[in-house]
């Protein structure tokens, strides 16, 4: 008769083993009893039963650890290959206090604002008013999400008469929020306004004087923008490009 284990059994050999090792011990204790005078038949068979039992009890102990063993190489593996380790920080982008400010500038356009965005409205017509090549790189030019050449510059909102872009996190170098947005706004029936609106972080800057040189190159750069838009959106043709150097973060690459 089988006895069972006194409390739960919580143990790995209490769940693998416990129930067998106790019919081990139950059927010794019945060899035990039953010796005596007359009892050796009886003896003989109890005693060829429990060398049976005894050597199924050790089958089965050897079996159940190499399914234990085998079952924990089997979680570590996948355990490992569900949490690779993690790669080596390479810094921080983020910049702790950010100061952000921003430039408003305007051009009005003797020409409808529909007509004013369809000439120099599409993504990539900055090439043309900008005077530095831009090719769309990824996307289609006034999809949501599309990428130009120019800044690695992606189009991130966008109305019939607008459109709003930033600049991607470059590993390295601080994250500056670099954004702008380019709208052609009705004033009448037959005239416009280009307006173009910058904002950025400047924390990044060593001091004051820094950053307001920064903001000076930056309207100087796009108000030069806004007249050629001004000049192809009226009907004219923009003299060849001189030579410079690129402006600052935010406009043509340097």
């Amino acid at each position: 008769m089988m006895r069972r284990c006194r409390g739960p059994c919580n143990s790995w050999w209490e769940r693998h083993c416990c129930p067998n090792a106790f019919t081990y011990i139950s059927l010794h204790t019945s060899v035990v009893a039953s010796s005596g005078a007359g009892s050796a038949p009886r003896e003989r068979r109890l005693a060829i039963l429990l060398d049976s039992f005894t050597e199924e009890f050790m089958r089965n102990l050897f079996r159940n650890a190499a399914l234990a063993a085998a079952l924990g190489t089997l979680y570590a593996t996948a355990g490992f290959a569900q949490a690779p380790a993690a790669a080596p920080p390479t810094g921080s982008v983020a910049v702790a206090n950010p100061t952000y400010t921003s430039l408003l500038m305007e051009v009005e356009v003797n020409r409808p604002a529909a007509e004013v965005w369809k000439r120099v409205g599409k993504f990539c017509d900055i090439g043309e008013w900008m005077q530095f090549p831009c090719t769309i790189i990824s996307g289609k030019d006034g999809e949501i999400g599309t990428v130009r050449s120019i800044g690695h510059e992606v189009l991130v909102g966008k109305t019939d008469l607008s459109y709003t872009y930033t600049q991607p996190v470059t590993e390295g170098r601080p994250y500056i929020l670099y954004h702008g947005t380019l709208e052609a706004k009705p004033v009448t029936a037959t005239t416009s306004k280009l307006v173009y609106t910058l904002m950025w972080d400047n924390s990044t800057l060593a001091d004051d004087a820094a950053r307001e040189q920064d903001r000076a190159q930056r309207r100087q750069m796009f108000e030069g923008a806004l007249k050629n838009m001004k000049t192809l959106a009226e009907g004219g043709t923009l003299p060849p490009r001189a030579p410079r150097r690129g402006g600052p973060g935010g406009g043509p690459p340097k």
